[in-house]
């Protein structure tokens, strides 16, 4: 069978090493995996002229800018949000159309406000879509509008409205809180598991935030996701694909504290604990209403704790 050409666009990143190696298990697929190091997205002549050369039949964004609170706070860190977020979505969204190549590309939880139970007192209905057909509990769906609270959050829209106006072969994917074996890249950040292993090592007792709702995203799970939509043919479009089982992040640490077997009292607090320049949502659940649900997060914090040892 002929390979499939596939370029993986931040290969050193967390996501991007997950990715890479789902794909490079098969014979199907021939992969490039290509870090800062190789191509600078931000030089669209240059980039566009190596991918064509390539040829690839898939190209997977895996870049992001998730500086939150550094681009809230300083104009040139958000211009650098834009660029990455917004403009290099829209530049590669439109080369993968023309060359009839399949796009896909990541977005984020923080493109919602997360005033769902806030709506649900008031109107009985959390808005945005989140109670339509199909949905379980709350959350958003693939199909609730956006309405971001920062800086982050408006970046990461204007890169999925750019994706969805270039239009072609698209398979727009939001997540949140990822985790997963660190990133080899110096510009990766630290998952909020790898932070808590490593205060955990210095501190008996550890305040966490415990009003702010979402759902983790284990890396590898999210990347064999990824690859099944491609090879099934699933219909263009977003998807939400979060590993099942929303929880704070007090109630996260507590898990992984318990699963790692160790003895760490963690108190909750409220976010204004810890002051920060962004917004947060206060729930900004993905309900994943159109494909096979990933296992539950415990399950995978589980397997990633294999995985560092």
């Amino acid at each position: 069978m002929e390979q499939k050409n596939v370029i993986i666009l931040g290969g050193l990143g967390m996501l991007g090493q997950a990715l890479s190696r789902a794909f490079s298990s098969e014979n199907a697929y021939a992969v490039a995996a290509w870090d800062k190091d190789d191509i600078d997205l931000t030089d669209f002549a240059m980039a566009e002229k190596k991918i064509r050369e390539y040829a690839p039949e898939i190209i997977v964004n895996a870049v992001a800018y998730n500086a939150v609170d550094q681009c809230e706070a300083d104009d040139a860190e958000y211009a650098k949000a834009l660029r990455l977020n917004a403009e290099v979505p829209e530049f590669l969204a439109r080369l993968a159309k023309d060359m009839n190549a399949t796009f896909v590309h990541y977005s984020s939880d923080y493109v919602f406000d997360g005033a769902l139970e806030e709506n649900k007192m008031k109107t009985g209905c959390c808005g945005g879509g989140c109670c339509g057909a199909g949905s379980s509990g709350l959350g958003y769906d693939e199909a609730s509008v956006p309405n971001p609270l920062s800086r982050y959050g408006e970046s990461k829209l204007q890169g999925e409205r750019a994706v969805r106006a270039a239009g072609g072969k698209f398979y727009l994917i939001r997540l949140s809180k990822l985790f997963g074996q660190p990133a080899v890249s110096a510009a990766g950040k630290k998952s909020f598991f790898e932070a808590m292993l490593e205060k955990g090592k210095m501190e008996s007792e550890i305040s966490v935030v415990d009003d702010e709702l979402s759902c983790f995203t284990y890396a590898p799970d999210l990347a064999q996701a990824t690859k099944a939509l491609i090879e099934e043919d699933a219909p263009y479009g977003i998807y939400h694909l979060a590993n099942a089982g929303a929880a704070t992040w007090y109630a996260a640490a507590r898990e992984l504290f318990r699963a790692a077997e160790m003895d760490i009292f963690v108190k909750p607090v409220a976010a204004d604990a810890f002051p920060r320049a962004a917004r947060r949502p206060k729930c900004s659940a993905l309900l994943n209403t159109k494909r096979p649900p990933l296992r539950p997060y415990t399950e995978a914090l589980e397997a990633f704790l294999r995985g560092n040892k």
